[in-house]
């Protein structure tokens, strides 16, 4: 068995057979399928799996080498975790860093607790904010709530992805961390 330590990134990509994302799985998983012969390693990681026999680099992406027939939920569960991940930690306020999460219309008001509604949102801006509308403040969301579209927000959920999944995930690079 592999010597499996996380790393910076302990999470792979895995793709279907025909390059479509799938699922996110940890780095030992990645490893499991690329050793099973399951899966083929697409894009390599930081670091090196070491075993008595193997020496295999830490899998980042990799493609299964049959075909997966998934049905996929077209609904994506919210939770605020994934509220931050759309909005990439940044409050549609200001633009600061986000530490909370804010209903646009007041729940106080009717509001309700869907991704249309919900945005990630700096302590300061929450608080002035309150049970009013940003209109009645005078203030406008810098992006319109709506939930994750497409394969990233069903693959990723709640994930940050990894900068080196960005040739096989539909996201712009806005919203991609850097590389360390």
């Amino acid at each position: 068995m592999p010597d499996i330590r996380p790393t910076v990134s302990s999470a792979a990509l895995v793709l279907n057979a025909t390059y479509e994302p799938l699922c996110v799985v940890s780095v030992r998983r990645a490893a499991i399928l690329v050793l099973s012969a399951k899966a083929v390693c697409i894009a390599d990681g930081e670091g090196i799996l070491h075993s008595a026999r193997y020496a295999l680099p830490v899998p980042s992406v990799v493609r299964l080498t049959r075909f997966v027939r998934v049905p996929y939920r077209n609904h994506v569960g919210m939770s605020r975790r994934a509220i931050f991940a759309r909005d990439g930690g940044r409050c549609a306020y200001c633009r600061g860093a986000a530490e909370t999460i804010d209903h646009v219309l007041p729940r106080s008001r009717g509001g309700r607790h869907v991704w249309e509604n919900v945005v990630a949102a700096c302590a300061k801006c929450n608080h002035t904010k309150g049970d009013r509308t940003p209109a009645e403040l005078g203030w406008r969301l810098h992006t319109v709530p709506a939930p994750p579209k497409g394969a990233a927000g069903r693959v990723l959920g709640h994930r940050s992805p990894d900068p080196r999944w960005a040739d096989w995930l539909d996201l712009p690079a806005s919203t991609l961390p850097t590389a360390a």
